[in-house]
């Protein structure tokens, strides 16, 4: 099936004091309905120890219309679009009880060899797994380099611990997150929901790294920037507003 469809409960640890979804909780949704699509297609994490391919996520572009609330169900549709030999565009739709959008994403993967941990050719069989759509969400949007700012106001470091760690052996995605939201100033972090999000994923941060957060207001959008302490690995940019 092309179009993939998940129904889930909106649970506990996918909101925050107010009831309401998260930014971290909405991406759970959608990514966790990624990986069950994959399962589907034999490309998942229960194939790993057969195929040694695993999917890493580039970036993430999303647009939230409505917070959910606690015990809420939704479903969750996802599909795959057109794909490059070393990256493919994957879409969602989160849909509520009334059917009416509260999320939408767009998003670009990369498949590596889990042994080796490099980017492997992404074939006509692989693509062929997903039959892949045509239509998406954001029609007039394209993935482009994030730039990093050139001051910050607000500085977090943090040495990556074992909760952080994934199937892929480096920090998962959707950690990056929490680290952005430990950089962002008190009163950004009270005084916004930021339901829009795009996020830039660069090098990976694996166990024991020590990172630094590093947080910017440019052109309307809250910056954040995780690099290395000696500058030397750009690791993620992630925009906010």
């Amino acid at each position: 099936m092309a179009i993939f469809e998940n129904k889930v409960r909106v649970d506990i640890n996918k909101v925050d004091s107010n009831s309401l979804i998260t930014n971290k909780g909405m991406l759970e949704l959608m990514e966790d309905t990624a990986c069950m699509h994959s399962d589907t297609a034999s490309l998942g994490i229960k194939d790993i120890p057969k195929t040694h391919l695993s999917w890493v996520q580039l970036n993430w572009k999303v647009k939230i219309f409505r917070r959910l609330s606690y015990g809420e169900e939704v479903t969750v549709k996802t599909w795959a679009r057109e794909s490059t030999k070393v990256s493919t565009l994957r879409d969602f739709e989160v849909l509520d009880s009334n059917n009416k959008p509260v999320c939408i994403a767009t998003t670009r993967w990369t498949l590596i060899n889990i042994d080796t941990l490099s980017i492997t050719r992404i074939t006509d069989d692989v693509i062929a797994r997903y039959s892949p759509e045509k239509q998406t969400v954001l029609p007039d949007f394209e993935f482009k380099k994030l730039i990093e700012p050139t001051s910050y106001s607000n500085k977090y470091i943090y040495t990556t611990q074992r909760r952080d760690i994934d199937v892929n052996k480096h920090m998962h995605n959707l950690n990056y997150l929490d680290l952005a939201y430990e950089a962002l100033p008190e009163d950004v972090y009270l005084n916004n929901s930021f339901d829009n999000i795009e996020i830039m994923y660069k090098t990976s941060i694996r166990l024991g790294d020590t990172s630094k957060c590093l947080y910017s207001f440019e052109n309307g959008k809250h910056i954040i920037t995780i690099k290395s302490l000696d500058d030397k690995s750009l690791h993620c940019i992630i925009n906010l507003w």
